[in-house]
């Protein structure tokens, strides 16, 4: 076979030659909210100890508890999160992919920043989070904190005292039954990746546009390679019109 025949066999086949990797996404999308005062009294975001996401610095991998849905969590175990540096007006979308080996239903919310804190039941469960979080001995759960405060050092993301903020609420509820007493009794913590993901235009998510060059790419290839199937194709038609004409021909004088 042709060696350009070979590799575009090969590109053709090479979709069929990866291996899929399963997860799972829930998102929501909203708009970035006006700017408001961030509070330096108490309660102190910084003494929060909640993982941020900026434009600049949209990706957090971290854990999240869950639990069965019951009466008094229906939707099962909160998390909080902290959006800031957004721009009024501007679309995003928050998305979060887990494993689809670690069955849970997730629901996500966002709620302004003077709502969350005048709020008693949103403040109550921020409350318990963030104690929940500060006196956990795992560190993973304090990596990806930012710290506002300015005199620490250089941050990437330095947070202005007016700034377009949001608090970002997941609930987790564990989604799977086992005959293992142990697995329903504690349900273990759900590895989770956070994306903040602005939009351009406010029309298409911004991480989204390798994908769509590359699907360009592909579909410029693909029709490439289709004209030159159908070209070839021609070829062997034609090629083998000609011959059997020649026969045809051949067999005429013999005839004669």
């Amino acid at each position: 076979m042709h060696p350009i025949t070979l590799s575009l066999l090969g590109i053709l086949l090479l979709p069929l030659l990866t291996i899929p990797v399963h997860a799972n996404v829930e998102k929501t999308i909203f708009l970035g909210p006006p700017a408001t005062t961030i509070p330096s009294e108490a309660p102190d975001l910084d003494d929060l100890g909640l993982e941020r996401l900026t434009p600049q610095n949209g990706v957090v991998r971290t854990q999240v508890n869950a639990s069965f849905p019951s009466a008094e969590a229906p939707d099962g175990t909160e998390s909080w999160f902290f959006l800031e540096n957004l721009t009024p007006g501007q679309r995003y979308e928050v998305r979060i992919c887990w494993l689809a080996t670690q069955p849970t239903s997730f629901t996500l919310t966002t709620h302004p920043l003077p709502t969350t804190l005048e709020d008693q039941t949103f403040l109550t469960s921020l409350s318990k989070f963030s104690a929940s979080r500060l006196s956990s001995p795992d560190t993973n759960f304090q990596t990806n904190a930012l710290n506002r405060n300015t005199n620490a050092g250089p941050s990437p993301d330095p947070a202005p005292t007016t700034s377009s903020v949001l608090f970002l609420r997941v609930r987790a509820a564990a989604d799977y039954f086992s005959k293992d007493e142990a697995l329903m009794r504690d349900v273990p913590p759900v590895a989770v990746d956070v994306i903040l993901d602005p939009f351009l235009w406010n029309a298409f998510p911004r991480s989204l546009v390798p994908t769509a060059a590359w699907v360009v790419v592909v579909a410029v290839l693909a029709g490439v390679v289709a004209r030159w199937v159908v070209g070839e194709v021609g070829r062997v038609i034609e090629d083998a019109r000609v011959e059997r004409e020649r026969e045809m021909e051949g067999e005429g004088k013999k005839e004669k």
